[in-house]
């Protein structure tokens, strides 16, 4: 992955952050700059998952990796909204 990749994951993630925000029914009990730091991470991450199954670079919109992304950044603002929620 080139370093403007990474860039671009990065700024996609603060939006990938919002949609799996919005992806989780309910409200979260998280801070907005969590969801970007997820959105961010679920970014990364899925890239690199698109780019391990060789998804990444078609013709268009990578559909696939963005589906990716924004499930990851569901599943992390699900996990760390949990995980805040038992917090004494």
């Amino acid at each position: 992955m080139e370093i403007s990749g990474i860039i671009t994951a990065i700024i996609i993630g603060l939006i990938i952050g919002a949609l799996g925000r919005l992806a989780v029914p309910g409200k979260q009990n998280i801070p907005i700059w969590l969801t970007i730091v997820i959105g961010i991470v679920a970014a990364l991450i899925g890239t690199f998952i698109a780019a391990a199954i060789g998804v990444d670079d078609t013709d268009g919109i990578d559909w696939i990796e963005l589906i990716l992304q924004i499930a990851l950044a569901a599943g992390g603002v699900v996990l760390v909204a949990g995980l805040r929620s038992r917090r004494p």
